[in-house]
């Protein structure tokens, strides 16, 4: 039998435990890397800044629109005081000396309740007066504007053209006369005091 040194065939289990072994060359996996675009994140800072430009402008325009509201009313209210003045001085400058009841029902129309006892307490002096002067006027409005405002309530000058006649003048004279009228909001808009009459009453 011949003794063969030679290198001997691999046998099948060494070539199978070859075959398993991982080649390391071909597993290992570079580093994953990530790819945005510079238009994409332009286009992302651009709609965050017009969200926030839309929310600036939505509270600047609902700041302006209460302001526009707030500004409305108080036009409205002051309008409305210086109607409710000037429809009281209109009233308490139209006499008739025949009727002096039905004047003071007139200096007494939407006023307070303290006002409105003050001119009772003062009516029979004032008809003392008319009546022998045979006393008539009647007024028309010539403007009316808010002078200040304290503590809610309204002071408005009412200016008047004022037409009377009495025993003394028949044929009339003509005077401006200006009453200071305070409207109360807080009082369902009555007349609190009253200031300017004697202008429109004669000379005692």
């Amino acid at each position: 039998m011949s003794n063969d040194t030679g290198t001997e065939p691999k046998r099948a289990v060494d070539a199978e435990a070859e075959s398993s072994t991982p080649d390391t060359s071909k597993t290992t996996k570079a580093p994953r890397t990530l790819s945005i675009r510079l238009s994409t994140v332009l286009g992302a800072i651009a709609g965050v800044a017009l969200i926030a430009l839309a929310a600036v402008f939505a509270s600047l325009w609902l700041s302006a629109r209460g302001d526009l509201s707030d500004r409305d009313d108080r036009a409205a209210a002051q309008q409305h005081a210086e109607q409710v003045a000037t429809d009281y001085a209109v009233g308490a400058s139209n006499i008739n000396y025949q009727d002096v009841n039905a004047w003071v029902g007139k200096l007494k129309a939407n006023t307070s309740p303290q006002l409105a006892g003050k001119f009772d307490a003062t009516a029979p002096k004032l008809q003392e007066i008319l009546v022998p002067l045979k006393w008539t006027s009647s007024a028309n409005p010539i403007t009316a504007k808010l002078m200040s405002t304290d503590n809610g309530v309204y002071k408005v000058d009412v200016f008047l053209n004022v037409n009377s006649t009495s025993a003394q003048n028949p044929q009339g004279a003509q005077t401006t006369v200006t009453y200071t009228v305070d409207v109360d909001p807080g009082s369902g808009w009555k007349v609190t005091d009253v200031g300017g009459m004697a202008g429109a009453l004669p000379k005692q």
